[in-house]
């Protein structure tokens, strides 16, 4: 891990928090905060669901690894990746030896945070299953690739940036 790796990486399925939790954590730790599905977004120049629609999801995952490794090469602060980023046999290579934390949410919760309406293309067509579907798969990857597991049921998103702080014994800027 060289000096520019980041000090956290969030991972976790959409809604599990990992944009609001990582930006306290940054603002807490004194670091950058970075996203790299907003890095994705301002490459190709257009939102994920456009990537998918105009050129399909093989290209936005090519996109979605690039983007990882550039960030856990160069971003010293704390890093969210996208909820499918585990996904690419690539993405867990990039991150092992890194400090990554996996968000862990219940279907549930992850529905109230995010909405079954959300622009999210891979829950298109019958939203609530797809989306179980996705984190059954997901979940034993986010596990794989975390050296730690905070589960976000009934946490503020503090609470959360909190528990995560501690899994990593972490101290406050």
């Amino acid at each position: 891990m060289s000096g520019d790796a980041p000090v956290v990486v969030l991972v976790g399925p959409p809604g599990a928090g990992k944009s609001t939790v990582g930006r306290l954590l940054a603002e807490r730790l004194g670091v950058g905060f970075r996203d790299t599905d907003a890095d994705i977004e301002e490459t190709a120049g257009k939102p994920i669901p456009e990537i998918f629609i105009d050129e399909g999801e093989p290209h936005f995952r090519d996109l979605e690894v690039r983007a990882v490794r550039t960030a856990a090469e160069t971003h010293p602060g704390v890093l969210a990746l996208g909820g499918g980023a585990v996904m690419a046999d690539a993405t867990r290579a990039l991150l092992a030896g890194l400090p990554v934390v996996y968000l862990e949410v219940a279907l549930g919760d992850a529905v109230k945070r995010v909405g079954l309406d959300a622009p999210r293309p891979l829950l298109a067509v019958n939203p609530r299953a797809r989306w179980r579907e996705l984190m059954d798969a997901r979940r034993p990857l986010y596990l794989e690739v975390a050296k730690a597991v905070v589960d976000t049921e009934g946490l503020t998103p503090e609470q959360v940036a909190d528990a995560v702080m501690e899994a990593l014994e972490l101290k406050q800027a």
